[in-house]
This record gives structure tokens, sequence and C-alpha cells, in this order.
């Protein structure tokens, strides 16, 4: 009788705490399964910056375009098939560097021999992009893990999900509140732009013949403006061309980029417009003005978005490789 009592209350504990195991995650969940996940993440990140400096950038954006869209569920690593146009290639997507692509599936190889079918995609970019953050001197920030790999990629949900280069900061707001983010996690967010880069298409039409009376958009400062002219000459035959977002200490993750705006140095029209409009801008003058203040809003605002309708337990899958599901 006692036996089944304590078989019986064994069960009852583990039917009980299941859902809550499935749905949390935690900063040791490697710990058993495969114990170097960290140091192999760590390595393969550290090759790849070495070898091609616009990894940390690349990645974090790709990890913006995942969670932002629909969670951080890594569906936007999986390649497109003839039945299915995947996230990847949608056309806000098309851009995206394939350094970071590369870095993760780099560090899945990596990870599959060391541990097969153990640790997800999810998890291994989400940590790749703290990472590089931190090597670039940007701040260290938790990365909880347990994350599953979504199902269910396709290109044609990511239409209006994520902000492009061009948004009303009235738009922007929008795209980011629909998603639990206030304003200011919003303007510290955008603080990546710190180690980005932006294609020369995405701001041509304010750079040459802005209108009739006047060349580049006003503001802009001058000497700036003739530079991206004078650096983007060539961008219709070479589309891939592209500027950093912070052209003062761009292999750098500190606050310059917020000291840009001011002067006319902001890169992309929604970069302009978080200075000029009135709900952004205390923001952008607070995290100008103090780096550390900006560091703690950028780690606590990633943090927010690396749990964003994340999928854990039995609701994703572990993928075999990170551009196909299983």
């Amino acid at each position: 009788m006692v036996a089944f009592l304590i078989v019986f209350l064994t069960s009852l504990l583990t039917l009980t705490t299941l859902p809550a195991a499935e749905s949390r995650l935690y900063s040791n969940y490697y710990q058993k399964s495969c114990p170097r996940f960290n140091q192999i993440v760590q390595d393969t990140v550290t090759n790849k910056q070495i070898t091609s400096p616009t990894t940390a950038a690349a990645t974090l954006r790709l990890f913006f375009h995942d969670c932002l869209h629909n969670g951080c569920d890594a569906s936007i690593l999986v390649s497109s098939t003839p039945f299915n146009k995947a996230e990847r290639d949608a056309d806000i997507n098309l851009s995206l560097p394939g350094d970071a692509f590369d870095v993760v599936v780099r560090a899945k190889t990596a990870l599959e021999l060391a541990c097969p079918n153990t640790v997800s995609c999810a998890d291994i970019l989400a940590v790749a992009t703290r990472d590089l953050v931190t090597m670039m001197g940007g701040p260290y920030y938790n990365v909880p893990l347990g994350r599953r790999d979504g199902r269910v990629s396709k290109a044609s949900a990511v239409e209006g999900t994520l902000p492009r280069p061009a948004m009303p900061v009235s738009q922007l707001i929008q795209v980011f509140g629909s998603r639990g983010f206030s304003v200011q996690e919003m303007v510290a967010l955008s603080g990546a732009h710190t180690i980005g880069f932006a294609h020369c298409s995405e701001f041509s039409s304010a750079i040459y013949n802005y209108s009739k009376s006047e060349q580049y958009d006003p503001q802009y400062n001058p000497r700036f403006a003739a530079g991206l002219q004078q650096a983007c000459a060539d961008y219709h035959k070479n589309p891939t061309m592209s500027v950093f977002n912070d052209v003062m200490t761009p292999n750098k993750f500190d606050n310059v980029y917020f000291q840009n705006l001011p002067k006319g140095l902001g890169l992309l029209k929604s970069d302009h417009a978080l200075f000029n409009d009135p709900r952004t801008r205390p923001f952008v003058e607070l995290y100008a003005k103090d780096q550390n203040t900006f560091f703690q809003a950028f780690a606590r605002a990633m943090e927010k978005l690396g749990v964003h309708g994340i999928q854990t337990g039995r609701r994703g899958e572990i993928r075999h490789r990170c551009d196909e599901f299983n």
C-alpha cells in the first residue's frame, strides 16, 4: 500500500509539473545533455567573426527578423521548396547577409557531432547573437534555453510584421507595440544599428534627386550626404553595395549611433525619424548621453525579444538541419 501511494504521488507530481517544465526556459538547459554547448557556440562565432567582420551585425539582424515576425523559432532559417516559399525568401528578408545563416549552420554542425538531436537552431541563433553583441563591446545579457524550432515558415505571412527603413514612427510604434514592446524598448532595440549596415538601395531616394529643389534630404549633414552619394555611386550595378549605419564607430557596439542622429548622421529615414519625433526623441537623447543606460535598456529588451512567441516542449521540434523541417 505504501509503495502504491509512493508511485501514485510520484505520477501525480510528474503530471502536474510537466506542463510548467515544457513551457519554461532554463539557463542550464543543456548542462547534462550537451555540456559543451556554450563553448561550441562561442568558438564558432569567434572564428566566424574574425574571418568575416560583418557577422555580428548580420546575425543580430537575422535574430530580429526571426523573433519579431512570429517568435524566436528559427523559422527564418528554413529554405524554400517547390511546394513552399519560406520566410527567408520574403522580399524584406532577401537582403539578409549569408554570414548570419552560415554561422548558425556551422554551430549546428559542430553540435550535432557533439550531442546529436539535442540543441535547437532557435537556441543556437539566440546565443550566437548574444555572444557576438558582447564580442563587439555590447552588454552581456541572459539567454535562457529550451526553445524548440518551428514547423511553419511562409513568406506570405511576413508582410507587415517587420519594420522597414522608410517607415514613419507611427507605423514603427504599431509594429513593435503589436508584439508588446513599448516606445522606449523600440528605441533601445533600434540601437542595434550601432553595428548594423544597410544597402544603398534602401536609402538611395533620399540622397539622389530628392526633390526639384534639393539633391538630398536636408535632414542629412551635407558632408555626410556627399559621402553617401560617392559611396553608393554604382549601387545600380552592384545591388549588394552597403554602408554602415554608424559611420563613426561601425565596428564597436556603443551609443554613438544615438549621438549621430542630432548631427544629421543617421543613415535611414527611420533613423532620422527617431530623433525628429517627440515620442521617441527623449529616449534618443537619453541613450546618446549615457551609454550605460542604453546598454541596460538594450539588454532588457533583448531578453524580452528572445522569449517572444517561443515554442517549447512538444509544440516544436529539434531540427536535424536548420534549413529544413524534420
